[in-house]
C-alpha cells in the first residue's frame, strides 16, 4: 500500500488504543488511557503474515499487515497519541511512529522484545528487566481498580453483598508454559479451599477466564456443593460478575499464572492468596516474591490469619502522571494537542 507523506495528512490528532483483542492486553491499554483522562478510539487488529510471524522486529510495509480501512483510520490524520499493548500491537505502534515521521507519540505496554528506541515510551513490569530513559517500570499490570471502580461494581452487582461472609473470591486463569499446575497441584489447591469453607463457612465466588482448561472449568462447576457457591464459567452463565467479586470479597484466591488477575486482586485492599509451584519461571517467581515481600500476596497453604494488610497496590495515577511528564518534557507539541 502506498503511504502518503506525513505533511499531506494534516495535524496529528486524537488517541488510539491498539490491541490484538486479548482481554488482558486491551484492559491495560484502556486503563492507561482512562488514567490519563483521554478518550481513545479502540482498534483491534489481527496481523497478516509475515508480520505476525516476526512481530515488531519487522515493520516494512506494515500498512498491509492489517485491514485497509484500519490503516486508513490511523493515517487520516495520524493520531497524536497511540497506546499499544502486546506484541502484535507493537508492530503497529512502531510502524505509526515511522510512517508519521514521529507525529504520533507511541506508548507501548509490555516489553516489545525489540529495541525500546523504536517507541517514544515503553511501560513494562519490573520483572521484565527493561531499563532506559524512555522506560517506565511498573510492579504489576495496569488496571482500573480503585475506590470509585469498586464502588461502581458494588452497585452493579449489589445482590452479591447479601451473601454470607466471609466471601472468598476465586479467580481462575489457566496453564502457563513452565508452570507446573498439574492435577496434583489442582487437587491440593481445591482441598485447601474446602478446608477454609469447613472452618469459616461463608460464600465462595468462582469465575474462570478464556484460558481456563475445560477440565478445570467442569471440575469447579461441580465442586463445593455444600454451602453458598456462585460460579461463572462463560457467557452461557450470563454477565461475568468478576468486578462484583473483587468489590465484595473479604479475601481473594488467584491461580498463580495470571499477572493481570493478581495485580487487580492486590489493588482491592483485600488479602490475596495463591499457590506457586516449585520451579516456576524466573520472571513470574520474581513477581510473586515482590508482591509477597510487600505484604500483598500470601501463600494459600500457610496460615496468614491476622497478617497486617498494607494499603492497596495502585499504580495507575503515578504511571499516568509519569507518561504525561515524559510527553511534556520530550514532545510539547503533543501535550499542546491535549491542552494540558
Amino acid at each position: 500500500m502506498k503511504q502518503e507523506p506525513p505533511h499531506r495528512r494534516g495535524r496529528a490528532a486524537g488517541v488510539v488504543v491498539i490491541t490484538d483483542g486479548a482481554a488482558g492486553n486491551e484492559r491495560q491499554a484502556l486503563s492507561l488511557a482512562l488514567a490519563m483522562r483521554v478518550s481513545p478510539r479502540v482498534l483491534r487488529i489481527a496481523l497478516r503474515a509475515p508480520w505476525r510471524w516476526f512481530g515488531p522486529g519487522f515493520t516494512r510495509g506494515a500498512g498491509l499487515s492489517i485491514l485497509r480501512w484500519q490503516w486508513k483510520m490511523l493515517s487520516s490524520p495520524w493520531p497524536a497519541l497511540a497506546i499499544g499493548c502486546g506484541r502484535q500491537a507493537a508492530v503497529i505502534t512502531r510502524a505509526l511512529r515511522e510512517a508519521s515521521a514521529a507525529q504520533t507519540f507511541t506508548v507501548q505496554i509490555l516489553d516489545p522484545r525489540v529495541d525500546r528506541r523504536h517507541f517514544d515510551l515503553v511501560v513494562a513490569p519490573r520483572h521484565d528487566g527493561l531499563e532506559g530513559d524512555n522506560v517506565i517500570q511498573t510492579m504489576g499490570s495496569l488496571n482500573p481498580v480503585d475506590d470509585a471502580w469498586l464502588a461502581a461494581a458494588r452497585v452493579e452487582f449489589s445482590t452479591l453483598q447479601q451473601l454470607p461472609q466471609p466471601r472468598t473470591a476465586l479467580l481462575v486463569g489457566g496453564r502457563r508454559h513452565g508452570l507446573n499446575t498439574d492435577a496434583a497441584w489442582f487437587d491440593a489447591f481445591l482441598a485447601q479451599l474446602e478446608r477454609w469453607r469447613e472452618r469459616d463457612g461463608g460464600s465462595l465466588l468462582i469465575t474462570t477466564s478464556r484460558r481456563t482448561p475445560p477440565e478445570w472449568r467442569e471440575r469447579l462447576r461441580g465442586a463445593f456443593r455444600n454451602g453458598t457457591t456462585c460460579f461463572w464459567g462463560g457467557e452461557a452463565d450470563g454477565v461475568n460478575p468478576y468486578p462484583g467479586y473483587l468489590a465484595v470479597a473479604d479475601r481473594i484466591v488467584v491461580t498463580p499464572d495470571s499477572v493481570n488477575m493478581l495485580s487487580e486482586a492486590c489493588a482491592t485492599g483485600a488479602p490475596v492468596f495463591t499457590s506457586l509451584p516449585l520451579g516456576a519461571p524466573a520472571k513470574l517467581a520474581a513477581f510473586h516474591a515482590e508482591l509477597a515481600g510487600q505484604g500483598w500476596l500470601h501463600d494459600l497453604h500457610a496460615d496468614a490469619a491476622g497478617a497486617r494488610q498494607p494499603p492497596p497496590m495502585r499504580e495507575m495515577a503515578m504511571i499516568a502522571s509519569k507518561v504525561w511528564h515524559h510527553i511534556e518534557a520530550t514532545r510539547p507539541d503533543v501535550a499542546v494537542a491535549f491542552e494540558r
